[in-house]
């Protein structure tokens, strides 16, 4: 772990609007470490950094540690006040938020994927930047020295071990299938009528499946970030995706705020409930449901180890949207460590 030297002044933060506190100035703020993160609420890879973080703030804020979250949208929806502060509720977040609706913030730290974690030291400098998942034992001893910098004396915390064996040191991971986004821009639909934008297409199943590629059955209209099931009464609509993962979450709304019922099959078959995820319900006959209302992640599918599956979702409501589909993997268990 090496810090950058103190070239860069870190900007002064300015959003649209703030949750959890007021305004937050980092001049208010001279000679304390800042951590800025920047996350959205429907990222899964954000969602599994916030353990760490609120951690972090835990252990380090009586040392000097502020922690300032700076939620930059990655879909249209996530631009509402409503919707960001039920995500801060449910995932029980209590330091400042700044909604950067606008991405000036997102720019303006040259900031490039979700999650990214920014330090910055008791004379606003940028000194350590960290994108994506993992390396959480680094950040830590980063944010260690910088407040050894800033003065603090006496012992600090021992840093905080892993929460699961992907974030161990070293560890060596399947490679699961990559998000797939489902808008016509820069969408992975597989299907031989492609996207027409702004327009309802009626898909066919293809009966072949590529990698990285999700398949439509029915009628779908094609819109900018989604696809929404635009079938008449007593039509049903489908996905059909191949993926390799442990879990699968997807990002799904409904466009008048009414309940949309989902099924979910993998391999042709409801999901065990062993496999189903947290957002997942079984009904009677079997069937594996989920019930979609605001725009948010869902969790799917949990199995018990990584593999190969296809994956169906089935709707008959013509209000469910369907944004993107994001897969989780886990350590190949011959390659763990037991040192």
């Amino acid at each position: 772990m090496e810090l950058q030297p103190k070239h860069i002044h870190a900007p002064q933060l300015y959003g649209n609007f703030w949750l959890n506190s007021e305004p937050v100035s980092l001049r208010d703020h001279m000679d304390e470490v800042i951590l800025v993160d920047f996350w959205d609420y429907t990222c899964i890879n954000c969602i599994r950094t916030f353990p760490y973080i609120q951690e972090w703030q835990h252990k380090y804020k009586e040392f000097g540690l502020r922690i300032v979250g700076v939620h930059t949208p990655e879909f249209e929806f996530a631009r509402s006040f409503e919707c960001v502060q039920k995500a801060i509720d449910h995932f029980h977040i209590t330091y400042p938020v700044m909604l950067d609706n606008d991405a000036l913030m997102w720019n303006a730290f040259a900031v490039r994927s979700w999650p990214t974690r920014c330090l910055i030291d008791r004379d606003g400098y940028i000194r350590f930047m960290q994108h994506g998942e993992g390396g959480y034992m680094e950040f830590e001893r980063a944010i260690q020295q910088l407040l050894i910098e800033a003065g603090c004396h006496g012992e600090l915390p021992a840093l905080m071990p892993p929460l699961c064996d992907e974030d161990q040191v070293g560890a060596v991971c399947y490679r699961p299938t990559s998000e797939l986004f489902f808008g016509y821009l820069g969408g992975a639909l597989g299907n031989p009528e492609g996207y027409n934008p702004e327009s309802t297409i009626e898909y066919t199943d293809p009966g072949m499946y590529l990698p990285e590629r999700f398949y439509a059955t029915g009628k779908w209209m094609n819109e900018r970030q989604c696809l929404r099931f635009d079938g008449n009464t007593g039509e049903d609509g489908a996905i059909l995706l191949p993926y390799q993962a442990r879990e699968v979450n997807a990002v799904l709304s409904s466009q008048d705020g009414s309940l949309c019922e989902a099924t979910i099959q993998q391999n042709s078959r409801p999901l065990s409930k062993d496999a189903q995820g947290e957002d997942m319900i079984h009904l009677p006959g079997g069937v594996t449901s989920l019930f979609v209302d605001r725009p948010r992640m869902y969790r799917l599918v949990h199995n018990k180890e990584f593999g190969s599956h296809l994956l169906k979702l089935t709707t008959s409501n013509p209000n469910l949207e369907i944004y993107t589909f994001s897969f989780t993997t886990c350590v190949i268990p011959e390659l763990i460590s037991t040192n």
